[in-house]
């Protein structure tokens, strides 16, 4: 599956300015990496790929439309999986900001 052009336009728009941002293909989804770490991603999955603090999984994850990203059928701490419209965009700020944090607190690749 083919992620969603509609997000990935509104991840861009809402990470436009964000230092030391490139775009990369990855997962099948269009992944946003600051300073060589993924933050958020358009995911091939259909919704969003979000990198956040692994102690903050469980947290996160009792949020409706939330849940742990699993990698080959092993859920993953510190990786979500959320479905959220493209036209929502307070949504969309909130997990972009999610992601942009936790790899703010990470040392540059």
């Amino acid at each position: 599956m083919a992620y969603d052009e509609g997000l990935a336009a509104a991840l861009r728009d809402e990470l436009a300015g964000t230092p030391d941002l490139t775009e990369k293909a990855m997962f099948g989804g269009l992944a946003f990496l600051v300073a060589g770490h993924m933050a958020v991603s358009a995911s091939g999955q259909d919704g969003l790929l979000v990198r956040c603090d692994p102690a903050a999984t469980d947290v996160l994850v009792a949020e409706p439309g939330v849940e742990r990203f699993e990698m080959r059928g092993r859920p993953m701490n510190g990786w979500l999986h959320v479905q959220v419209d493209p036209a929502d965009h307070e949504a969309v700020a909130r997990w972009a900001g999610v992601g942009t944090a936790y790899v703010a607190t990470l040392p540059p690749k």
